[in-house]
């Protein structure tokens, strides 16, 4: 999934952002650049190195999981895939920004044991890069998408 994701993104002509590393993070770099589209990763250590070899531009920051509020911040809408809490903590500074996310196979929130649909679930990755598309354009005001951030961090794919 996170690899058809980066395809899409790329085909879209959107930017690849993500944590840098390995399982989904590399998928949907993988994905990316086979359609010939551009990956950064940020990445937690210091070593730019440390990057899937499908990340164009490796942004070493040397702070671990605070690099979640880089990738968030640098996205238009966030596409979270599957993920552990490092994906969790994104899709929270994602909604507390007012950046739109959309999740395939990852979180669902409750609040006062109530659903809470603040994550727009979708079920494959045509409809999560569509869905990603319309709500970035729609969140900067009707412009094309210049980058979007794909889910998982510490999982499969950024484990988002």
């Amino acid at each position: 999934m996170a690899e058809a994701v980066g395809e899409l993104l790329a085909q879209r002509g959107a930017t690849v952002i993500c944590g840098g590393l390995t399982g989904v993070m590399e998928a949907a770099c993988r994905g990316a650049k086979s359609k010939g589209g551009l990956t950064i990763g940020i990445l937690p250590g210091e070593d730019p190195s440390t990057a899937n070899p499908w990340v164009d531009i490796p942004i070493a920051t040397g702070i671990n999981y605070a690099r979640n509020i880089a990738v968030v911040k640098s996205a238009q809408a966030v596409i979270a895939i599957g993920g552990n809490y490092g994906t969790l903590s994104e899709i929270a500074f994602a909604l507390k920004g007012g950046i739109p996310v959309i999740g395939l196979h990852t979180w669902s929130l409750s609040r006062n044991g109530r659903e809470d649909d603040s994550i727009v679930k979708v079920y494959s990755a045509t409809e999560a890069v569509d869905k990603a598309i319309s709500l970035a354009k729609r969140h900067k005001g009707g412009g094309a998408p210049q980058s979007l951030s794909r889910g998982p961090r510490d999982s499969s794919l950024r484990s988002e």
